[in-house]
């Protein structure tokens, strides 16, 4: 791929300030995007699609299962494209394909076109939406990396608030769920495709600059390549925290709509409180990233963990909408540092030069196990009849993730590089 656009240069001269800023807010209207794929986006669409085609929650399931299987085929190939190229050509063609194909959904007659489409916007969700969106900022940031994080989720978490209502909406004034996958579409594209297209940047060093701008104190950044950091404990307890943890999050999310109609809501309340979720998961990245530094990260990481493992009890708990409420924001505080944490983690302890090759490993444990959690949920539930044994099975999850966390320590630094 060529050098960066030409508009990023001619911003950088005449800015006042750290063009790191820009490629934060570029990243946020692709996270913005991504949060078309979302599995709380798919969870609004559950229950009419169901109804109309009669297909069982597993089979719905599977898609969101398919797609993470195939974005965990595609990362480690394009970590490595994201070390070499940057983040501009995987967020452009993720946010083009994503937007066309929530609009192609309208178009579905069968679970196989549904399955064909569906498995393009999750793999999109799942690898190149992820892996560009904090490819970017960890390599413009390290000093500020967790606050640049942490703004970046809160955008996908602002996605995953409104997206949700924009379906509901169109499908309510519409009478058809399949206005709900235009509205969808035609959101994911007008508000992520041009910044991405015109203003990110793979790295401060393309442009002449240093990350963080001029940093207000010297860091000593880690430089791991792939296989260095493979043969540390510390990536294998990272990974394992990963397979515990995700599970929880994308089996919660996708079926959390349609568990809350069973416990007898109406769709539209199931709805607010998705979009109550999802806010919570903004406030919750925002929260972690405005935490200090100096505070280790397994014990953020642990945190996370333990208010899964809240969140997902208090869902089995809840008799009122209240209580509803107050669970869902629970879970959603333990999402967003879910979210936000992790890709922080493996850059501090791994470093810059090699993220996305690195990442990329990683992320095929992370979407294999986002791949198993709406599959278990839907086969539980088709199988008993009711969400019970698959959010217990994910309370016990939780409990294990910050186990893990606890114990993964930085590892011993392979090659120490000073960014000041």
């Amino acid at each position: 791929m060529p050098g960066p656009p030409s508009l990023p240069h001619l911003l950088t001269a005449r800015l006042p300030f750290f063009y790191g800023w820009v490629i934060l807010g570029a990243v946020c209207c692709a996270g913005f995007s991504r949060a078309g794929g979302g599995v709380a986006i798919l969870s609004i669409f559950v229950a009419p699609m169901t109804d109309h085609f009669g297909w069982s929650r597993t089979a719905i399931s599977g898609a969101a299962s398919v797609g993470g299987l195939l974005a965990a085929l595609a990362s480690p190939r394009l970590g490595r494209l994201l070390d070499r190229a940057g983040a501009r050509l995987i967020l452009s063609v993720a946010v083009l394909t994503t937007g066309l194909a929530c609009m192609a959904l309208s178009l579905t007659q069968s679970l196989a076109v549904f399955y064909l489409l569906y498995c393009v916007i999750r793999m999109n969700f799942a690898g190149p939406f992820d892996l560009g969106i904090y490819g970017a900022v960890n390599n413009w940031f390290v000093v500020r990396r967790t606050t640049a994080n942490a703004i970046a989720t809160t955008a996908q978490m602002v996605g995953l608030v409104i997206l949700p209502l924009i379906a509901q909406a169109a499908i309510v004034w519409f009478g058809s769920w399949r206005a709900g996958w235009i509205a969808v579409g035609i959101a994911v594209f007008a508000v992520g495709f041009l910044p991405s297209v015109m203003l990110v940047v793979r790295a401060p060093e393309d442009l002449g600059l240093r990350p963080d701008g001029q940093a207000p104190q010297p860091l000593q950044e880690r430089h791991f390549t792939r296989p260095q950091a493979l043969r540390t404990r510390a990536f294998w307890l990272l990974a394992l925290f990963t397979v515990f943890s995700y599970p929880v999050q994308a089996g919660v999310s996708l079926h959390q709509a349609a568990y809350l109609v069973e416990r007898g809501l109406s769709p539209t309340v199931a709805a607010t409180i998705v979009g109550a979720f999802s806010l919570a998961s903004g406030c919750g990245s925002l929260g972690f990233g405005f935490l200090p530094r100096r505070l280790p990260i397994r014990y953020m990481l642990g945190a996370v963990g333990a208010l899964q493992a809240v969140g997902v009890l208090g869902l089995l708990a809840a008799t009122t909408t209240p209580a509803f409420y107050l669970a869902a924001a629970v879970f959603g505080l333990g999402i967003g540092g879910l979210l936000m944490l992790p890709p922080v983690a493996w850059a501090d302890y791994f470093g810059r030069r090699s993220f996305g090759a690195i990442r990329g490993v990683a992320l095929t444990f992370q979407v294999l196990a986002q791949a198993a959690g709406p599959l278990l949920s839907g086969v539980l539930r088709d199988a008993t009849g009711t969400y019970v044994l698959s959010l217990e099975c994910f309370a016990i999850l939780s409990v294990l993730a910050m186990i893990a966390a606890l114990f993964a320590r930085p590892p011993v630094a392979a090659a120490p590089m000073s960014v000041a």
